[in-house]
Formats: C-alpha cells, structure tokens, sequence
C-alpha cells in the first residue's frame, strides 16, 4: 500500500502533468515567444531544449515530411515558426525546373573564374529574380496553410565576389539602363555590382513579406515576417552584400535575428598593430550594431547565440567562445528575446575534438549542464534600464555602403580587416567605453542621435547613400553635437559617379558637401570648427592607421576625451579595463586584456555562479583579463521567504507553494545532467523525485548552504519531465 503522504504527491505529479500539457497546447507556456530555437530535424528527446519556440527549418530538409515535423513540434507544447534561407537552400525543385517549367541553374551566384559559390554544386546561392520571387511566395503559402504564421527568410546574401552570372548581367540591365560592367574593372563598376545586390534582395523581401502578409490575411491569420542576419559588420568584413539597416523600415518587416556567435565574432581585428581573434570585443560590436538598425524603429530583436560554430574546433574553444558572446549579448539590457542555439540535434549528437586529443567525443555532461543552465536563464532575462559602467554617449556612424567598397580592391588602396571601422571603435571599447554604433540609415528617425555625444565618422570605408544624411548631421551638430570626422578621402571610391558628383553637384568627395551643409571649409592647419552649438573636427587621417600600427592611437583617445567633455559639459572622460550590467538578479562582467590595467575585477558578495555547472554558492568573483563573468546576485532576491529555483538545467513548469511544501515538474533534454540552486524557506527534511511514469528516483544528490538558505539539487533529466517536492 502507498503510504498517504506518497498517493498525495503522485496525485499532483498526475495533475501537474495533465495541466503541463494543456499549458503547452494552448496555456501562458505557448503563448510566450521570449526564447527561440531553430531546427530542420524532427522532434527527439535528446536534444528537446524546452523554449517557447521551435523554428522549423526548411521545407525540403531531410527525410521526413515537413508538415510531419511541424505536427511533432506541435504535439510536444512548442510554438511553431518556420525558417528558410532567402539566398541559398534545398531549392532542387526550382533549379531542375519542378516548379515552373524551367531551369534556373544560370541564376546561381557565379564568381569571376566561373565557379559557383553555394554549399556544393546542388546548393548554390541565388540570385533573386522575378521566377525566384514567384518560388519563395509558394513556399511561404504552403507554411501559412500548415497553420504557421511566424516566418523567418534568413541570410540575403549576395557574395561580393559573385555578379558575374547571365541573370545578374540582365537584371543589371534592367536597373541602370546600359549593359553589364565587370566589378573588378573600375571603383565604379564594383561600386554599382554591390549597390545591385543590395537593391535585388531588398525587393526579394519586400515583395515575399507583402505576399505572405495579404495571403494571411485572406484566410483570416495575421503573419509576421522576421529576418535573421549577420551583422552589417561581419557582412563587411567577409564581403557579403545584405539589405541590412534598410530592412527596418521595411513595410511588413517585423523585426530580426541577430545571427552573431563565434564563427563570426572570432574573426580576426587589429588593434595597437596586432592582429588577432577578440571573440568578446567584436561580438559586442556586432549586437549592438544589429540593435542600432532597430532602435529607432521598434521593430523586433531577437539576440543569437551558438555554444558550436560551423567551422571545427574543440570543445573547450567552444565553451570560451560561447561564454564570451553570450556575455556581449546580455550587456544590451533593452533586447530580452533570445534565439538561444541553432541546430540543437548538432550540439547534442554531435562529436567534436577537445584540446589535446584526436578523438571526436560527445558533448561532456559538464559542458551540457552548463549550457542549459545559461538556456534557461534566458527565459527569465528581464528588460532593464540599466546602463553599462562607463563613459556613455560616443558614436561611431555606420552605413550599408559599408559592403560597398570591400571586394575587389583598387588602385592599391587597402582597408584590412575593416579597420577603417574597428580603427574607430576598438580604442574606445578596449579602454572601458561602452562605444555604440549609429546607422547613418536611421538618422531620419528622432531617437536615433538622441543620447550621442560624440559621433566619430570616417568616409574612407562607406559612403552617404543620399544628400539627406548631411542635413541631418548638420542639424545635430547645430544643436550641441559634436562630429569627429577622420579620413584622408583619398580612397579610390571617393570617385565613383555618385549623387555628389553628378546631375549639377560637382564635389571631389562627398565630405566636402558635409562640411559645407555646416558652413565650413576646412583649412590645412586647423582641425577644429564651431558650428552654431556644436563642434567639427576633421582630422586627415584615415581610421585603419589608429590600430595598424601599435601606440597609434593616443592622439585620438585625447581628442575624443576633449570633445567629450566639451560636448557634455565637463563630465568626467572614464577608462578602464572591464564593463559590469546588472540586470534584475543577473550580474554580468567582462574583463579585457590589452586595456588600461593588468588587474583583474573582484566582485563581492553572494552569488550563484553561472558558468559553473556546480552551480557554487560565492562570496566573490575575480574576473581575470580576457574572461567574463555570469552570476546570479543573491542580494537581489526580491522575496527571501519564497520558495522558488533560481538556476538550473532544465525548465520549471507547474510550481505550487503550500505552507510546508515546494514542488514543481521540470524538463529539459533527456541523458543530460540536471543540477538546480533552489531558494527555500528552511533546510528541507524530505526531497522526492518521480518520474513521469510515476516511479521515484532515488539516485539524486542534494546538499544545504545554510548562508542562503538554498538547495543545491542533482539527478538526470528528462525530456517527458521530472516531478519534484520539498518539503521542510
């Protein structure tokens, strides 16, 4: 016979169950979409990462139907979305001619030496013709017809390198009126291939977003439209053509994916003449570039993160890299929606080196554990207005002709790297200053400059897409802004037949009419103008050479600290080698190396320590330099008297507090470790585990601090869900 206390507890697990499913079939769990995760696999126990949305990936991806894998996502409590890439995919069907009729093999992507640039001959990316258009819009009514009505056209990309295919040369014919010019010939002809590129997939979106928009609303369902990309920083530097920035005020465009992670945020930057990886530095260059594209606009953000890349490395390159993006993401405390991995079924069936072997190995238990308790954590990032440490309110102007000018190069002209843009940004960053990034794109909208100071901008790695942009400048600086502008505007594209030299302008290079908008014409031997309320200096340096040479840049941090304190009325200029945010009970750190101080930051107080899959309770943190930090701050516990988990592997659902008793069912992928730091009232006297067949387990381990009165809790998870009771 069960004795009372035990029917008792597997009467809840039976109703908390039974109430778990009709929450994830339509309850508060389904209709959440803070966390996100994108997949082409069908549903599997292994690598069931439990957050509120499962994006399927594809329609032609693997073996299994994908209307099958949308109902197995489904029957699992998931949200539904739906993804595919806009520029390269399983699209056999259109190019053998399935589709309509036609092959369309010669609107592959083509580079100079006539190969094609795709992921193998089948997989090429595409340029985005009418047919191709006509193609996507099929695809996007077969997934509104499944019932989904988030959709997520990924990466529009057009390689630098490309344009050298029939297809391109006709629609180049078509845009500009006279035949096809050979990018690699002239500045202007590359100029113009990478503006085409730009202008072909802008249309693409629009034109599937308005299809996907009025068929929805035709069957009576509303659509949303999302773009995950890379950053306008990461395209730049791997000379990738994107609509970027102009997408935001895209009509039907709903909001992004900022697809950074290690594989782009570990690609190599100069700084004090070095060059070298600084996964932290960049990735938190790249979000915030992504946020900037956004902010003035309200559209919504989603931050990735990736504890794998694409390319191979070992675990443990990995775990850094993963805790240094992840670090970045969190310190934009006003983005709180996360795709949290790619590809879970790679990460957790996948075999990969660790330092010192050649043998491939499963992800550990320990780095597994791990990553969930970050996943989870996710969940519970709250929207903060708090602000990282240090000197805020400095700018540098970015824009989409970033992309422009990065492949093929001309007349010797060199920009490694991107240090045109990092030559900016990285004196800044790696001395304590939260630089941010401006869209030159979004100036038209009134918050866009609102809280900058200083606004750093060089035209020697972009150039004004309009005439616009400058007015807009020479207002803000008027007012009380203050604009450093680096560059020799000796660069090649400085020439190219653009609107500053053409239909009655008769500028050399365009910065010549910004100055002009502000009634100034530089001279030799000065560098600094005022201009009504605010400030110009102009210096003729490019930016590259800040960080191409090492101690190249003391004269800039000087002028940039004496326009600051000019621009915010004496407000202290702060340096330093580490950001802090707090963000509700999350406290999140990083130090840098190459900075102001070998020292590393010591944190005080109680925490849970986040990185550490022991979840251990600290009474301090040291953060060495070139290391971030992720605690849970016990101080910050709103109320101590209630029960409730503060950390753990795995997701909680179904809580009940009674006067005596905590309990709650928890999952997360099966055969992983689950480990949990859970807030009690008193040191618990009776802790049952029972699984969802209603069997107790009794291979868990617990232990008590006593100082924070939690509850250290371990045993494996599962998939179909853990029941758990404490009773004190």
């Amino acid at each position: 016979m069960i004795p009372i206390k035990k029917h008792c507890f597997y009467f809840f697990l039976l109703v908390s169950f039974v109430l778990m499913i009709i929450n994830d079939a339509g309850g508060q769990v389904k209709s959440k979409e803070k966390t996100t995760f994108q997949i082409s696999a069908p549903w599997r126990a292994e690598y069931d990462v439990r957050s509120d949305v499962a994006i399927v990936y594809g329609i032609n991806e693997g073996t299994v139907p994908f209307e099958e894998r949308v109902k197995g996502w489904k029957e699992k409590g998931y949200n539904v979305h739906f993804m595919t890439g806009i520029a390269w995919g399983t699209y056999q069907d259109y190019f053998l001619g399935r589709f309509d009729g036609k092959t369309h093999w010669d609107e592959s992507q083509i580079q100079r030496n006539g190969d094609t640039i795709g992921h193998g001959k089948l997989i090429p990316y595409i340029v985005p013709t009418a047919p191709f258009i006509s193609y996507m819009q099929a695809l996007v009514k077969r997934v509104v017809d499944a019932g989904i009505t988030n959709i997520y056209l990924e990466e529009p990309e057009f390689w630098a390198r490309g344009g050298y295919e029939e297809s391109f040369k006709r629609e180049w014919l078509k845009y500009y009126g006279f035949p096809w010019m050979p990018q690699h010939e002239s500045p202007e002809a590359t100029y113009l291939s990478s503006k085409l590129k730009y202008q072909l997939y802008y249309v693409a979106l629009k034109e599937v977003f308005q299809y996907a928009k009025t068929y929805g609303e035709s069957i009576g369902k509303q659509v949303k439209c999302f773009v995950p990309t890379h950053s306008l920083l990461n395209y730049s530097v791997w000379s990738i053509i994107s609509p970027e920035a102009s997408l935001a005020s895209l009509p039907g465009m709903d909001g992004y994916i900022a697809q950074v992670w290690t594989g782009t945020a570990r690609e190599p930057t100069y700084f004090n003449g070095v060059k070298k990886e600084r996964v932290f530095e960049n990735a938190f260059l790249e979000y915030g570039s992504m946020l900037s594209m956004t902010a003035p606009t309200g559209r919504q953000m989603y931050f990735l993160t990736d504890p794998i890349e694409d390319r191979t490395n070992t675990w443990d390159d990995y775990k850094r890299n993963y805790q240094a993006t992840f670090t970045a993401q969190l310190m934009y405390p006003s983005v709180d929606h996360y795709e949290v991995m790619p590809w879970p079924n790679r990460i957790y069936l996948g075999k990969f080196k660790v330092e010192g072997s050649d043998t491939r190995q499963p992800i550990s238990p320990a780095y597994a554990t791990q990553m969930q308790v970050m996943v989870n954590s996710l969940n519970e990032m709250p929207l903060s207005n708090t602000k990282l440490n240090g000197t805020k309110g400095i700018g540098v102007l970015l824009s989409n002709s970033m992309m422009f000018q990065r492949f093929p190069t001309h007349k010797g002209y060199e920009d490694p790297q991107l240090s045109n843009f990092y030559g900016m940004a990285l004196p800044l960053l790696k001395r304590g200053v939260p630089v941010e990034t401006v869209h030159m794109e979004n100036l038209s909208f009134p918050g866009t400059l609102k809280d900058i100071k200083v606004l750093i901008m060089s035209y020697a790695n972009m150039k004004p897409l309009s005439p616009d942009v400058h007015a807009q400048l020479s207002v803000w600086v008027k007012k009380g802004g203050v604009l450093v502008y680096y560059g020799r505007d000796d660069d090649p594209f400085q020439e190219v037949k653009e609107w500053w030299n053409s239909n009655g302008n008769n500028y050399k290079a365009p910065s010549i009419h910004l100055f002009e908008q502000m009634g100034i014409k530089p001279e030799a031997n000065k560098n600094n103008y005022t201009v009504g309320k605010g400030k110009l200096f102009v210096i003729r340096q490019d930016p590259k050479e800040l960080v191409l040479q090492s101690n190249a840049d003391d004269a800039f941090l000087q002028l940039i600290k004496d326009a600051y304190q000019q621009a915010a009325k004496g407000a202290r200029f702060e340096t330093k080698n580490n950001f802090i945010l707090q963000r509700g009970p999350y406290l999140i750190a990083s130090v840098m190396d190459e900075s102001v101080s070998t020292k590393p930051l010591h944190l005080k107080g109680s925490f849970i320590d986040l990185f550490d899959p022991a979840l251990p309770v600290l009474t301090g943190k040291l953060v060495a330099p070139g290391e971030q930090a992720y605690l849970y701050d016990l101080n910050k516990v709103k109320k101590r008297q209630e029960p409730g988990v503060l950390a753990a592997a795995s997701r909680v659902y179904n809580e009940k507090v009674n006067a005596k008793s905590y309990s709650f069912i928890t999952k997360s992928p099966s055969k992983t470790r689950n480990v949990m730091r859970i807030l009690l009232s008193s040191k618990p006297k009776e802790i049952i585990v029972t699984d969802s067949h209603h069997q107790t387990n009794t291979n868990f381990k617990s232990s008590w601090d006593a100082a924070t009165n939690t509850c250290l809790l371990q045993f494996e998870n599962s998939s179909d869900g853990v029941g758990i009771e404490i009773r004190w």
